[in-house]
């Protein structure tokens, strides 16, 4: 069984809201609002997306701008570029891609999922020593 991916070729402008059931890769300039809740989002290298992204998992070889949210993963490859705000469980970051903005990582039902001793995730750790000898209220830092 062969999946459907459509392309929407680098000569092509849309304006407005672009909703599908299949997977799909843009070339060209799309902006408003992306929904491919099942499906994998192309961007590719030629495409600029400046749009609200909602879809299972993002590729990003051109630019985004605006927030993209994935159920499963978004991928910001070499050059690839994105300003806006990333919420997925799963996010990875090529040497070389642009990112500006902020990521969260929750899991699908808006908990954070219990920590067992000795197996924090990475982000809980970060926090965690961001707010160790901090003062209530004061601002919290998170890397260098």
């Amino acid at each position: 069984m062969e999946k459907d991916i459509v392309n929407i070729g680098k000569s092509v402008v849309i304006k407005g809201e672009l909703n599908g059931s299949e997977d799909l890769t843009i070339e060209g300039h799309v902006e408003g609002t992306i929904q491919l809740k099942e499906h994998v989002l192309t961007i590719g290298p030629n495409g600029k997306i400046k749009a609200q992204v909602f879809a299972k998992s993002v590729i990003v070889l051109g630019e985004v701008t605006g927030n993209v949210t994935a159920s499963d993963k978004v991928d910001i490859r070499d050059n690839g570029s994105v300003d806006g705000d990333i919420i997925s469980p799963r996010v990875a970051i090529a040497e070389g891609a642009h990112f500006r903005g902020s990521v969260d990582m929750q899991r699908k039902g808006g908990a954070a999922p219990q920590a067992t001793p000795g197996a924090k995730p990475a982000a809980a750790q970060a926090q965690q020593g961001a707010q160790q000898g901090q003062p209530a209220g004061a601002p919290q830092r998170v890397g260098a």
